[in-house]
């Protein structure tokens, strides 16, 4: 059986990283930094974590409902969801993601945009 991207990067205590720096990049974003202003961000990335090892075939899972449900009220814009996936994307290049992978990754996220762009 083929190793998920989740099992070839190290599982979760790589994707924690990989977050943590993700959310450091979305505090320096004019544009996403306010959505995050009055999060407990210890909460928010633990749940990042596991969403984002789901789109790289994890463990965790999140249905379109959830993320649904999760975003409704966040008024969040195409535009704050594109600036989302770009910095994902960045930082899972810096942190040496093979280019498929990238693809893989931000193609799952954008996959759910009609679940998450709720403004």
């Amino acid at each position: 059986m083929a190793a998920t991207v989740f099992d070839r990067y190290g599982g979760f205590g790589f994707v924690s990283k990989v977050v943590l720096d993700f959310y450091d990049r979305v505090g320096d974003s004019e544009i996403l930094a306010p959505y995050f202003a009055s999060s407990d961000m210890k909460v928010l990335i633990d749940h990042q974590t596991k969403f984002i090892a789901s789109l790289m075939g994890g463990p965790a899972s999140y249905t379109d409902e959830v993320l649904r449900r999760v975003h409704l009220n966040l008024s969040i814009s195409d535009e704050a969801f594109d600036e989302m996936a770009t910095i994902l994307e960045e930082t899972l290049e810096d942190f040496e993601f093979d280019p498929a992978d990238v693809h893989n990754v931000i193609h799952e996220i954008k996959k759910r945009r009609h679940v998450i762009v709720t403004n």
